[in-house]
């Protein structure tokens, strides 16, 4: 019975591990995503999307569709690097949904200068697609 009980425990054990490690990789991406944004590269900030026509990206004005399109919104809502800003993200909350998903919940942070600093909250879902972790759907406010 104790072998049953240690092989058991070692099998949640590795369960947690896994998982601490899915979330270690997720916030790399997101560090990553943070330098991309501050260095003024939004083609490496998307990076972390997955690029497909049904991202889902939902913010103040509705849900839009689509890598490219999410793309070409940031760029027009931030047309360079004084708009821009410099991105902070802190992670409150990552949950694991079912296997290989997580929703992951936070707060983002513009600094700006010569314009209003911004911020908002953000819940994303992220997808182990082909082995990479990527958001397939945004929300943030």
């Amino acid at each position: 019975m104790k072998g049953f009980l240690l092989a058991i425990s070692m099998l949640f054990s590795l369960g947690a591990i896994a998982q601490m490690d899915d979330v270690e990789m997720i916030k790399n991406i997101m560090h990553d995503q943070e330098l991309a944004w501050n260095r003024g590269d939004l083609d490496a900030f998307m990076e972390g999307y997955w690029k497909s026509d049904s991202l889902m990206f939902v913010g103040s004005k509705g849900p839009t569709y689509g890598w490219q399109q999410t793309l070409d919104n940031y760029k027009k809502g931030y047309p360079n690097a004084q708009a821009m800003g410099q991105l902070t993200f802190t992670n409150l909350q990552f949950s694991p949904l079912e296997n290989d998903h997580f929703l992951v919940v936070g707060k983002w942070h513009l600094e700006r200068t010569d314009l209003e600093n911004l911020e908002g909250h953000y819940s994303l879902v992220w997808k182990r697609i082909n082995g990479q972790w990527v958001i397939i759907a945004d929300h943030s406010s």
